[in-house]
């Protein structure tokens, strides 16, 4: 049973699920219950830390709180060191090596379509001037080829890799794990943090297509714009993709 804490901070909340802190703990609640057996899964099959189940009653899944902060914030300038970020694609490529989960992830097609229909929007909605979409979905589409799947976490946002100096003390939000390109990965970790991604592949240890990082870059961000607006994320010419979109 939890004790009495001061207050319940309300980190995420929106029509698909919401995440609230309360003490230690943090309870996520999901619409899905899909989304949240896969996080149970994926984090018991992959080898790198995860926040520990203190326990699950659907459709709630109570998480303990990991050790460290984030390793940044997408828009922001991030602190941590060098190291830290290598340690970070060390972690990465740990889990690109584990043994696949037994699901799929979503196909080139799915992905070739998904792409299409957000340019459309973006166009249509006046959000970017169409050259920017243009410019950005032939980038993206470089992505879209066949791939080796690898056990993938699928929304590596920077927020989700926790760090305590230079080590990595745990992986967070593994709803989306399934199998995928590894570069995406890669891309969705050094998103908006170009500066560091050369610290994030010494420390993966493996040659990538460099290119194919900056394609996800453009997926990434022409595929979430509409998501987060949607969403109640705040002024659509605030988000930092979109200022990814137009410096690409």
């Amino acid at each position: 049973m939890m004790t009495d804490v001061d207050e319940v901070e309300v980190i995420v909340a929106h029509s698909e699920r919401a995440t609230l802190r309360v003490g230690d703990v943090f309870i996520k609640i999901d619409s899905d219950q899909r989304r949240t057996d896969v996080e149970v899964e994926a984090m018991a099959m992959v080898p790198i830390p995860t926040p520990e189940i203190v326990w699950r009653m659907p459709p709630a899944l109570a998480l303990a709180a990991v050790p460290g902060r984030a390793l940044g914030h997408l828009g922001e300038a991030s602190t941590a060191s060098s190291a830290a970020w290598s340690a970070a694609g060390a972690a990465v490529r740990e889990l690109h090596d584990t043994p696949l989960p037994p699901w799929p992830g979503r196909s080139v097609d799915e992905l070739r379509l998904h792409l299409a229909t957000e340019c459309e929007w973006l166009i249509a909605a006046d959000v970017l001037p169409a050259d920017v979409v243009t410019r950005n979905r032939r980038l993206a589409e470089y992505a879209l080829r066949p791939w080796t799947p690898a056990f993938v976490h699928g929304d590596l946002q920077v927020d989700h890799v926790f760090v305590d100096g230079d080590v990595v003390t745990g992986v967070i939000d593994w709803s989306e794990a399934s199998q995928g390109d590894a570069m995406y990965d890669l891309a969705t970790l050094t998103l908006g943090h170009p500066e560091h991604l050369d610290d994030v592949l010494a420390g993966y240890g493996k040659h990538v297509d460099v290119d194919l990082i900056r394609a996800w870059w453009s997926f990434r961000c022409l595929s979430n714009v509409r998501w987060l607006s949607e969403h109640g994320y705040g002024n659509v010419e605030d988000f930092p993709e979109i200022a990814v979109l137009r410096r690409a």
